[in-house]
């Protein structure tokens, strides 16, 4: 056990903690945007303002759509390989490919507004857009941490979970 204060982030020899980790960070960016709401009304898109739509931005291009390929492309092949026999994990798969699709459009919203936000318009980040796509990604990631990781942790081997560890560390290379 480390004496460290903090706590230490997982590795990528730990995938299923890594997801895990992801869905935090995930809500620390729905915080920002929430904050960056009532930020802009009365600071207009200033230097703070245009930091954290930057910010946003940058996680959501880049870990946010890891995130779903992990899945998509390595965890939910691996599930259907060792648990497809369960009636639960095909329609557990296919209700978060569904989310997925949802949290893309919400997203691509989102975002495009952000990018103005960057460019100086104060009034681009529109509160109900930042409150649905807030919405669709709390409910999914609340699916996948009690439902999706737990499985994955029952069902796959070492290997898998090597194997997993791998692919996701080939796409952030």
């Amino acid at each position: 056990m480390s004496d460290s204060l903090l706590p230490s982030a997982p590795s990528l020899d730990e995938p299923l903690e890594i997801l895990e980790a992801c869905h935090g960070r995930i809500e620390s960016q729905l915080q920002t945007l929430a904050r960056l709401l009532d930020h802009l009304p009365q600071h207009g898109a200033d230097t703070q303002a245009r930091q954290a739509a930057t910010a946003v931005l940058r996680y959501f291009n880049t870990a946010g759509n890891n995130h779903h390929a992990d899945e998509e492309e390595n965890l939910f092949p691996l599930l259907r390989l060792r648990a497809g026999d369960q009636p639960r994990t095909e329609a557990l798969i296919a209700e978060l490919l569904h989310d997925h699709e949802q949290m893309t459009v919400a997203r691509t919203i989102v975002l495009a507004q952000l990018e103005r936000v960057t460019g100086g318009d104060a009034a681009a980040l529109l509160r109900a857009d930042v409150e649905s796509m807030s919405a669709i990604y709390r409910a999914h990631i609340a699916h996948e941490n009690t439902e999706l990781l737990p499985l994955a942790a029952r069902v796959l081997t070492p290997d898998d979970q090597q194997n997993l560890s791998r692919a996701m560390t080939a796409r952030r290379e």
